[in-house]
């Protein structure tokens, strides 16, 4: 049982390092050839060391991101069940923001919420989890598989982050965070309008991803913590970020949200 704990930490640790090498070498990976195996309980210790490895570079984690919680993106992406996966300090973007440096970037508009206190434990209702909550934001995530042409398994998309890299964190939305679940989402590429839906795509209410998180995460003895942002998934399907483009997302009518990639950006190989 020894030598078989320590081949799977060490499996974990090698599939860390090579994610790790491949995004700072902005080298692609072929989900049909790496990690062909990998489960969902393998790949949680995965993302454990793969976030360790980048906050050894001075790194913070500030938040998470919730993956598939919408239907759409499920289809989207052909994954049956959301998952997790770190913000990090220098993942946040500002509103307007140039995206540089990344390889094949998608973009999706999500509600987060930041944290005003801890939020622990299973089973939590949605006045709990909104009693706990700060502020509603109106943000776009900026997603970055390692996986070539997206095409991975849930497991190796998680062990990836859940595809995390940039998060461009909007205005504080005036709602009621019970109520968040009703603000409606326009997606437009260039000012064209690519499509629509409500908050409530993401698990019909946001507030129940993040009730989720937090299940999810004490059942491995950890916590949300307060001051702590949490995307809670994409409301509609991600369309590609492409040199020279501007994504933006139009909250309830009035709140944009928006994210450019500049013309001399190119895709990872």
């Amino acid at each position: 049982m020894t030598d078989a704990i320590e081949d799977r930490a060490a499996a974990d640790d090698r599939l860390a390092a090579l994610l790790h090498r491949a995004r700072g070498a902005r080298t692609l990976l072929d989900a049909g050839r790496e990690a062909v195996d990998l489960t969902l309980d393998e790949a949680y210790p995965v993302q454990d060391r793969l976030t360790a490895l980048r906050m050894r570079e001075g790194r913070r984690r500030v938040g998470w991101k919730l993956g598939y919680t919408s239907e759409v993106m499920r289809q989207q992406m052909g994954v049956a069940a959301p998952n997790h996966g770190p913000l990090l300090d220098d993942m946040v973007l500002r509103d307007g923001a140039d995206a540089v440096g990344f390889l094949h970037p998608r973009v999706e508009p999500e509600i987060g919420v930041v944290l005003a206190r801890d939020v622990s434990g299973a089973g939590l209702d949605l006045a709990a989890v909104a009693d706990a909550v700060a502020e509603v934001r109106a943000c776009l995530e900026v997603v970055d598989s390692i996986w070539r042409d997206y095409r991975f398994t849930a497991a190796q998309n998680t062990a990836d982050g859940s595809s995390a890299a940039g998060v461009v964190l909007g205005p504080v939305l005036d709602v009621d965070p019970l109520r968040c679940h009703l603000v409606a989402v326009e997606l437009a590429e260039d000012g064209v309008p690519v499509a629509t839906a409500t908050a409530a795509a993401a698990s019909g209410h946001p507030l129940h991803g993040v009730a989720w998180l937090a299940g999810e995460l004490a059942a491995r003895g950890r916590r949300l913590q307060a001051g702590e942002l949490i995307i809670t998934g994409g409301l509609t399907a991600a369309p590609p970020l492409r040199p020279g483009h501007a994504i933006s997302a139009r909250f309830d009518g009035a709140t944009t949200v928006t994210v450019h990639r500049p013309a001399g950006e190119l895709d990872a190989p």
